[in-house]
């Protein structure tokens, strides 16, 4: 069932968690729709004390599944059901039992994120979504789209929530950055959606990597979408949309599909940014590093074309763009020696691809992390066949050493690191002029950090010699 956030007038609302897509919601919903209410508010774990008031809801009854004295655990599902509407934060999966009961029951379980992309109808707006690249891509369709002299908004995991966009004036166009918790249960898409790559991830969520890659690809076939865009350089994908093979069929819908990364349109190809076989711009002169970010640059244009859009040309529509945080950020350089934080590179895929971001230079590589059943085959292919030196930290680094030895790394050159500390400190005695120390850990951060940008907060601050002296 589509529900928009208008019809919640007058509406018994629950929600689940209080992100900051939820609290979004319920501080458009205290100003905007006064007459609802958020009736029930569950959690995972006792909530903190200010709760209710970050909720806007004083009188909202608070359940836990780990139960607090206010309900408890077997509460969670009876007190929700009693709403007409249950609004979650991304982060709850949409397979846990409870939300499946509801949705069986009849209960509408949505996102903020939802919420506004049906008040909308989909109509101006491009989502961005991907295993790896959607920010980045995000970020360059919204930089493109202003340089094109059009209004624009960016929303989303990288921007500001959607629905804080009721306060803004209307953009001809809008970006969201959709991760795979929104779109797994979207009723309305955008109009142009872009997917730019599936690999392994999330499978904790999602249940299992073929459901992860089925609730990605959900998003092409959802009604608004008039256009698909695809990475043409990604199988899963190219098979996905001519067979169904991932679960999601899109032959039969009336949307149009475009791809980059082929000849026929924006490709990478010689060290450069093609279009249809005529050169562009060279690699070397974008603001970011690497192939796969340029191929980033090839998706942000087709779906800018795919939108009606053309923009100036590219390194005057580029100029200004800064890469993201986290993301193959060069953190110092000092002796001749460049460390570079990768942090956001969570899964093997995007590692190979920030490996391949220094063509010429020795690599001293950190990685290592959450345990989410990672294939280090390939990546400790590429690492002993490169003569990189690896440096592997808890809880995966164990697994990606012995991935490297088994292709014939030597033990001098993958070794193991108690913490991020002691990585960086063995980094600096084994780095040599024109060596980039890389953070860039194939694996997530859950195990010792709070979430990607902690861990590379805590990197930068180990690795720039101000803090180290």
């Amino acid at each position: 069932m589509c529900v928009r956030f208008s019809e919640l007038e007058g509406t018994r609302i629950g929600v689940w968690g209080a992100g900051r897509e939820v609290r979004s919601f319920a501080e458009q919903l205290a100003r905007r729709l006064p007459s609802a209410q958020i009736a029930v508010a569950a959690f995972d774990e006792p909530p903190s004390e200010d709760v209710r008031a970050t909720l806007r809801a004083p009188a909202a009854r608070i359940v836990t599944v780990a139960g607090d004295g206010h309900g408890g655990g077997d509460d969670v599902l009876a007190a929700l059901s009693a709403c007409e509407v249950v609004v979650r934060s991304p982060g709850v999966s949409i397979h846990r039992p409870e939300l499946l009961e509801l949705r069986a029951a009849g209960v509408p379980v949505t996102t903020a994120t939802a919420l506004w992309l049906a008040e909308r109808g989909g109509e101006g707006v491009i989502g961005v979504t991907g295993t790896k690249g959607k920010s980045t891509t995000a970020a360059l369709v919204f930089h493109l789209a202003r340089a094109a002299g059009r209004t624009a908004h960016l929303a989303g995991n990288i921007g500001v929530p959607a629905l804080d966009l009721l306060d803004a004036e209307p953009a001809e166009v809008t970006v969201v950055e959709l991760s795979s918790y929104q779109t797994a249960d979207l009723e309305i898409g955008p109009q142009v959606a872009l997917v730019t790559n599936l690999f392994r991830e999330h499978t904790d969520w999602h249940g299992s990597e073929v459901t992860y890659r089925a609730e990605k690809l959900r998003l092409l076939a959802l009604a608004g979408v008039r256009v698909g865009v695809i990475n043409a350089r990604d199988a899963l994908l190219v098979e996905a949309t001519a067979t169904g093979g991932s679960g999601t069929d899109v032959r039969g819908s009336a949307i149009a599909m475009r791809r980059f990364g082929a000849a026929d349109g924006w490709d990478v190809a010689e060290g450069a940014i093609m279009h249809a076989g005529t050169l562009v711009a060279g690699i070397s002169e974008l603001p970011l590093r690497g192939e796969h970010n340029a191929l980033n640059v090839c998706g942000a244009l087709t779906a800018l074309e795919a939108f009606g859009l053309v923009p100036p040309p590219l390194l005057e529509s580029l100029r200004g763009f800064q890469s993201l945080a986290h993301r193959l950020e060069p953190v110092a350089e000092r002796d001749g020696v460049l460390w570079v934080d990768d942090s956001i590179s969570t899964t093997p895929e995007s590692t190979l691809a920030a490996l391949a971001s220094f063509p010429g230079r020795e690599i001293v590589l950190i990685g290592g992390g959450q345990d989410r059943g990672q294939d280090y085959a390939e990546l400790g292919r590429v690492l002993a066949d490169s003569g990189a030196r690896v440096i592997g930290v808890p809880s995966t680094g164990a697994r990606l050493i012995a991935s490297a030895r088994d292709a014939g790394a030597p033990a001098t050159r993958a070794m193991p690191a108690a913490d991020l500390q002691e990585a960086v400190a063995l980094a600096r005695t084994l780095a040599r002029p024109d060596s980039v120390v890389l953070l860039s850990p194939a694996a997530p951060s859950y195990d010792n950090y709070r979430d990607f940008q902690e861990r590379g907060r805590r990197f930068c601050a180990l690795a720039d010699p101000r803090e180290s002296q």
